[in-house]
């Protein structure tokens, strides 16, 4: 999917995220840099991000990653679905993941 065609949040909590092949990521004790081989470009996240990020390459769906994250971190599901999403939409906007829709039977 294009980064132009960012799907609403129903429709990404359904999804599954996947890093793709021209992306690589590391986890330091601060934070966790991901870096585009195809733009060279990297991006920092923050520790809490890094582990999103992580959770969500790991889980069948957003909304499974969420559900880890949110016991992990003791947030409400849905303020977690809401971080996981907003997430995803501005790695989306970066080409640093891909997502593949959901089949809705989980």
């Amino acid at each position: 999917m294009s980064s132009s065609a960012i799907p609403s949040q129903i429709n990404l909590l359904k999804a599954k995220v996947k890093v793709p092949q021209h992306v690589v990521y590391r986890t330091f004790p601060a934070e966790t840099v991901v870096l585009n081989l195809q733009t060279g470009k990297y991006h920092g996240l923050n520790p809490t991000a890094g582990r999103m990020l992580e959770t969500l390459e790991r889980a069948g769906s957003v909304s499974e990653a969420a559900t880890v994250a949110a016991g992990e971190y003791e947030q409400p599901q849905a303020t977690t679905e809401r971080d996981m999403c907003s997430l995803c939409s501005s790695l989306l906007e970066r080409d640093l993941i891909e997502i593949e829709a959901g089949d809705g039977g989980g």
